[in-house]
This record gives C-alpha cells, structure tokens and sequence, in this order.
C-alpha cells in the first residue's frame, strides 16, 4: 500500500501524499526528537523529511520498506542538523542553554521526565552508530531487523551496537546516580 502511495506521489498526488504523511508524521518527528531533544529543530526536521518525500519519490526503488527509507532520510536529517548545530560558532549564552536539560519526549510518562530529560542527555553522548540503534530499538520501538536495515547493517551489528551502547550508558548514569548502582 505505502509503495503505491509513492507512485502516486511521484505523479505528484497531493491525496496520495497527505495519506503517506499521516501514516509518518509522528513517527518521523518523534524519531527527530530523540536525536535532536529540541522542539523546533524536530518539527523542521519533520517538514523536510516529507518535503523530499515528496521531490524525490520516484527514486524509491523497493529494495526495503518503504519505512526503512523514510526512518533513513529522518536519521539522515537528524544527523546532519547537529552537526551543522555542532558547527556553528556559540556563545557562552547559547553553550549554557544547551547543557540545560529541558526535554520533553511525548512517549515519556509525565512522572518518568525527569529521568528521562538526563537519559536523553547521556544517549546524546554516545557514538552516532551506538545512537541510532539505541533510538530505533529502545525509543522507537522497531524489532532488530528493521534497525537493520534502516542502518544498512546487520542484526548481529545491531545487538553489537546495542549493547556498547547499554554498557556505556549504564557507566554514564551510574555517575549521575551513584545511587543506583546496586548489585542484587
């Protein structure tokens, strides 16, 4: 159904089109989000994914999912605006409101947003490959091969990723809560 939904969008359907960005719409911007952790990048994120959604429909070629490719141009433009984010010459000002940590993840229950906010800011040190995996598998939801996949890898590669990943965000949040460090 989403293939033929971008034939016709390549033929320029805007019908077609507005029923593919309903399907996605939440799932790009709140993969967006738990790259970005900012409201206003992710939106713009979001409004650019399905603008070459649209210009560059008739390139999908239905070697994958037509999900696995639109998560990839979503990680893409993710990846790509915190490294221009990254780039940019800040001020002390702009360098302190970054390091406050005011996330808001709309899957997050309300009394879990508080450890959320600072889980988000330690995944946001992790290695971009450790990142992606750790996102689509723990925030999005998506089974293994499908991270896969959208990460033109392998599933053994993502249970790798997986749990470097898990390793290095348990020594980070144990130095956060030393509390928790409890061995049962």
């Amino acid at each position: 159904m989403e293939q033929k939904l971008l034939i016709q969008i390549a033929k320029g359907n805007q019908k077609a089109f507005q029923e593919l960005y309903l399907l996605y719409k939440n799932k790009v911007y709140n993969t967006a989000l738990g790259y970005l952790q900012n409201v206003e990048e992710a939106e713009e994120i979001t409004q650019d994914v399905f603008l070459s959604i649209f210009k560059r429909a008739n390139t999908f070629k239905g070697q994958s999912k037509v999900s696995t490719w639109i998560y990839r141009i979503t990680i893409n433009k993710a990846l790509n605006q915190i490294e221009k984010r990254n780039r940019r010459p800040k001020s002390n000002l702009e360098i302190q409101d970054y390091h406050q940590i005011d996330f808001q993840h709309p899957g997050i229950l309300l009394e879990n947003k508080e450890k959320a906010q600072y889980l988000f800011s330690v995944i946001n040190t992790l290695i971009a490959t450790q990142k992606t995996a750790f996102i689509l598998s723990y925030v999005e939801g998506l089974p293994q091969q499908e991270v896969a996949d959208i990460m033109e890898t392998t599933v053994k590669s993502v249970e790798s990723l997986l749990q470097r990943a898990k390793t290095n965000l348990k020594k980070k949040l144990i130095s956060i809560y030393p509390e928790g460090n409890h061995k049962k």
